[in-house]
């Protein structure tokens, strides 16, 4: 069969449209992905530190690197578990982590899982005997789109302490989660979390 050459200009014309389509289909992704990683800053200035009292009274709090002693910005009432036992998997509260920070992995504003809404996703700790906690995250009871729902699970009353029981997490009502939310997208989110008792 007899190939028929292109003339030059048609095949140069050609070879731009798809480099011009190329452009075009890659720049929205990059454009949102800069937007949503500059909307989330990250920062060393901050972390957040639970301090254990009891499983439904605890303490989550935003605090600030100072010179001397750090300056706690917020404090918020949290639960955490259903037990003091560490190693109690889906049910314990969070093992100590005074000088190894849990590392701050990712948040997400409309997660929808076992867990929905406001979300903020923690690494896996080692309790005292091994046992490996997963899935450990902070978070509250609310729908994906981070309103109040009408089942238990997606719903917060403060009239009922229950609320603050979690399977391991670390637990705070609807509002001041999305207070933490505000303020650490003004802020900065940081990539640390202590927990001290």
């Amino acid at each position: 069969m007899r190939k028929t050459a292109r003339p030059a200009h048609l095949t140069s014309l050609a070879l731009a449209a798809v480099v011009v389509g190329l452009t075009a289909t890659t720049a929205v992704p990059a454009r949102a992905h800069t937007e949503t990683q500059a909307s989330a800053k990250v920062t060393d200035a901050h972390y957040l530190r639970f301090d254990k009292g009891s499983v439904t009274n605890s303490r989550l709090e935003l605090v600030k690197r100072t010179a001397g002693r750090d300056k706690v910005l917020k404090r918020y009432k949290a639960g955490s578990g259903q037990t003091k036992d560490t190693c109690a998997v889906g049910k314990g509260w969070l093992p100590n982590a005074e000088k190894k920070p849990y590392a701050v992995e990712w948040h997400r504003k409309n997660f929808d899982g076992i867990i929905n809404g406001l979300v903020i996703k923690l690494s896996d700790r080692k309790c005292h005997n091994g046992t490996k906690r997963t899935e450990l995250f902070i978070h509250s009871e609310m729908k994906p789109n981070g309103k109040q729902g009408t089942i238990e699970s997606e719903r917060w009353t403060n009239s009922d302490p229950n609320d603050y029981y979690s399977n391991g997490c670390v637990k705070l009502n609807s509002t001041d989660i999305r207070d933490l939310f505000k303020r650490l997208d003004r802020i900065g989110w940081p990539t640390k979390l202590y927990v001290v008792s």
